[in-house]
């Protein structure tokens, strides 16, 4: 004598709750996504048809159109610049010290780091050297 249960069990899963959560995770990474700014200064680059390739910079120094020193991405004035690149650059002999400045600075302006950087040199020993950032040049 065989019993039955009435009821009888399903082993399928509902994957309709599951779909409905991908969906809200989808759209809360989307909208996310579009609220997180990188913390870039925005510089219009000089443009020049030479290529240096350098290894990727361990300091870089950003002038924006106001004339405001930015020492890897944060705002210092001409004393904290000289102060912080000391600091920075003590204990290594030589370092690639890449300088972004905007077209529309002043060469005043950069010969001003590069001033702070020989000096440096002249002071240590060392062979620091400084990099100016370009953006290529259009053809046309």
């Amino acid at each position: 004598m065989a019993i039955q249960s009435r009821n009888k069990r399903k082993a399928d899963i509902n994957m309709a709750s599951m779909s409905d959560l991908v969906f809200l995770l989808l759209i809360f990474f989307m909208l996310t996504s579009t609220l997180v700014a990188p913390n870039a200064i925005k510089l219009l680059l000089p443009q020049s048809n030479s290529r240096t390739i350098e290894k990727p910079p361990k300091i870089v120094i950003s002038i924006n159109n106001n004339y405001e020193y930015f020492l890897q991405g944060v705002q210092v004035s001409d004393e904290a610049l000289k102060l912080g690149l000391f600091e920075k650059l003590e204990g290594k002999e030589s370092a690639s010290i890449r300088l972004e400045a905007d077209k529309t600075v002043p060469v005043q302006y950069v010969v001003n780091v590069i001033d702070i950087v020989n000096d440096l040199n002249k002071r240590f020993n060392t062979s620091h050297k400084v990099i100016m950032a370009t953006s290529p040049k259009r053809k046309g």
